[in-house]
């Protein structure tokens, strides 16, 4: 039977067999024609019948079908499966290449929705009294050490792994760009010895640091309470009990899988599927059926075929931050058990997204109205703005507005918390003096209002709201607080990313740091540069050896250019070249200067050779020099 287009959903009809009269010679010919053709009416009849039946029940508004389709067209995306609940439908490629199109039954990857479905395990396994939410991760996972200085009073909880709140590093570049990653290796090998990846940076509990190791180690601890590989247990544990049937935890690449779409990056190049060390924290194949049934069970009583399977009040929870900073300070947003609060679009849900390799997902629940949406878009794109889709579901959900808080007069002297903040902790412990350079945040107030100046992105005008609450004028909720930490620092925190103040003396000693590095090894790559087109370049030059090891740099980027970008953070001859070339630059430095002072030349040359040798010690005093993907 011919696909047929329902309100912009592919709908593939069952066949349905039904005998065929065969024509021939018959004494009561006429009468055969009159049943063959009744036949052939009543066959177009069931199949309308059978149309129908698979159609109705997705009540596929033509307007919100079309609306998605035309997103994806002006988004540059390939293709989306979708649910609310109510409503179900499929647009776009599966395959950008071999255009095939997506279906609604299709299987899609959801990055981190998977941290969703890892949380409601261990909530089942609370629910059962084979876990408690605050027993120290210690004690499940003996062979875990963390590096936590509050450890005595404030152990690394299971609670604060599934709240982001442990203070963990999120990952490493080999833990996401590795061609040695394998589908069924031991989760213990995202934790090498010696690697400091169980580092925590701030007091357990006290602040929201998003970790993708953190739920890696729930995967772990899952196994250590079941004894079997965490995705069997989640398989058949959790995901069968909630009749699930179209998902798994276990790892599936397309080549295995007729039915599941290829992910894609920018302009629809294609991306298969590709193991991760970090699995429970982002491995998840599914349907947009099945999470809306998932969708239902979170917002439900908790019981499946009219028995107990999660308590009610732990899904409750969810999305509910408590003990934080943050939270304590009256922020409502934030991360609980496997859920983000989140206020946009003029309404809070509960949340959680996901982008893996091709793709982005969303789960959202509004539980006050029984509503939920759900999609999967296979293209994994840097200039597409997902949040139009979110708007979108939003809008069809109808959802009634939330009210808006009214503010109030405050005593608070706002003054003092004026200044530069930076993030603390930061997402990525690798990337922490680029945050500290490029992400921080200014507190301003020009006597009738106060602004949020981000370094990279748009001015926010906040409004007092509570003593030491702000609201953005697109929130509904309080959006930030000021809080003042244990040890007395001045803290401003959105719920999900805590900022601390900093001197600006500071910040300006930083700056001038890296600008004049970046400034002195132009003029170096300039100036040797001419004197090299000049044949003025000797070899008693003190500029020789800075030049050279500039030059140096640029040596990996061609070994870089042929191998895979999946081994970006494997040691590979380019990653093993880049490291030797920034390890000897300060020697070429050091080098160069020793022979100018020799020689009394204190020039330009001289002081250009300073700026860059200084940034080398800034940046071997942040762990960067020499640079190593591989740890």
């Amino acid at each position: 039977m011919a696909r047929q287009r329902w309100a912009g959903v592919t709908i593939q009809p069952p066949p349905i067999d039904i005998p065929a009269i065969s024509p021939g010679f018959h004494p009561h010919a006429g009468m055969l024609g009159a049943r063959s053709s009744l036949g052939a009416s009543l066959k177009k009849l069931l199949s309308l019948w059978a149309l129908l039946l698979v159609a109705l029940p997705l009540h596929a508004t033509p307007g919100l079908s079309h609306q998605i389709a035309a997103l994806l067209h002006e988004q540059h995306l390939d293709g989306v499966a979708w649910t609310t609940l109510d409503e179900a439908g499929a647009a776009g490629f599966s395959n950008a290449r071999t255009r095939a199109p997506m279906r609604l039954d299709q299987r899609v990857h959801v990055g981190s929705v998977a941290k969703t479905l890892v949380a409601a395990g261990i909530l089942r396994l609370v629910s059962e009294r084979r876990l408690a939410l605050d027993t120290p991760v210690a004690r499940i996972l003996p062979g875990i050490r963390f590096d936590n200085p509050w450890e005595a009073s404030d152990p690394v909880r299971l609670r604060h792994l599934l709240d982001h709140t442990a203070g963990l590093d999120d990952a490493r570049f080999w833990h996401v760009f590795s061609a040695k990653a394998r589908a069924d290796g031991p989760l213990a090998l995202a934790f090498p010895a010696g690697s400091q990846l169980l580092r925590v940076r701030c007091r357990p509990g006290t602040r929201t640091s998003y970790s993708n190791l953190g739920y890696t180690l729930l995967g772990m601890a899952i196994e250590a309470t079941t004894g079997q590989r965490y995705e069997r247990y989640l398989d058949t544990q959790l995901l069968a009990p909630l009749g699930m049937r179209d998902s798994t935890f276990e790892f599936v690449a397309q080549h295995a899988d007729s039915r599941l779409a290829m992910g894609h990056f920018e302009h629809g190049v294609p991306q298969p599927a590709v193991p991760s060390y970090l699995r429970p924290a982002g491995q998840f194949t599914t349907t947009a059926a099945d999470m809306g049934r998932f969708a239902r069970f979170l917002m439900g009583d908790g019981q499946v075929d009219g028995r107990d399977f999660i308590d009610p009040a732990l899904l409750r929870q969810m999305g509910e931050p408590a003990g934080t900073e943050a939270a304590n300070a009256g922020l409502a947003v934030g991360y609980a058990l496997g859920l983000r609060k989140l206020d946009r679009h003029g309404r809070v849900a509960k949340c959680h997204g996901g982008n893996g390799v091709g793709f982005r997902a969303m789960l959202c629940l509004f539980p006050a109205a029984r509503k939920a949406f759900f999609y999967a878009v296979n293209t994994d794109s840097e200039t597409a703005d997902y949040q139009r889709i979110d708007a979108l579901f939003v809008r069809a959900l109808a959802l009634p507005p939330a009210p808006p808080a009214q503010p109030v007069a405050v005593a608070l002297d706002i003054a003092p918390w004026l200044g530069v903040y930076v993030p603390s902790p930061n997402r990525f412990d690798t990337m922490l003096l680029a945050d500290t350079l490029f992400s921080f945040v200014r507190l301003t107030s020009d006597g009738g209002g106060i602004q949020l100046r981000p370094f990279q992105g748009k001015t926010v005008a906040l409004t007092q709201v509570g003593s030491g609450l702000l609201q953005a004028p697109d929130k509904t909720l309080p959006s930030h607080a000021l809080v003042a930490s244990a040890a007395g620092t001045r803290l401003l925190t959105n719920g999900t990313q805590t900022y601390q103040q900093v001197p600006l003396a500071r910040m300006v000693g930083l700056w001038t740091s890296a600008g004049a590095g970046v400034l002195g090894l132009v003029v170096v790559l300039v100036r040797g540069s001419a004197r090299l087109a000049a044949w003025r370049l000797s070899r008693r030059d003190p500029l020789l050896a800075p030049y050279a090891g500039a030059l140096a740099l640029l040596l990996p980027l061609p070994l870089f250019y042929r191998q895979p970008l999946l081994q970006l953070g494997d040691m590979t001859a380019a990653s093993v070249l880049l490291a030797t070339v920034t390890a000897l630059l300060p020697v070429a430095l050091c080098s160069g200067l020793a022979v100018s002072l020799r020689r009394k030349q204190l020039g330009a040359d001289t002081i250009a050779m300073l700026a860059v040798l200084q940034a080398a010690l800034l940046l071997a005093t942040w762990g960067l020099l020499p640079l190593r993907l591989w740890v």
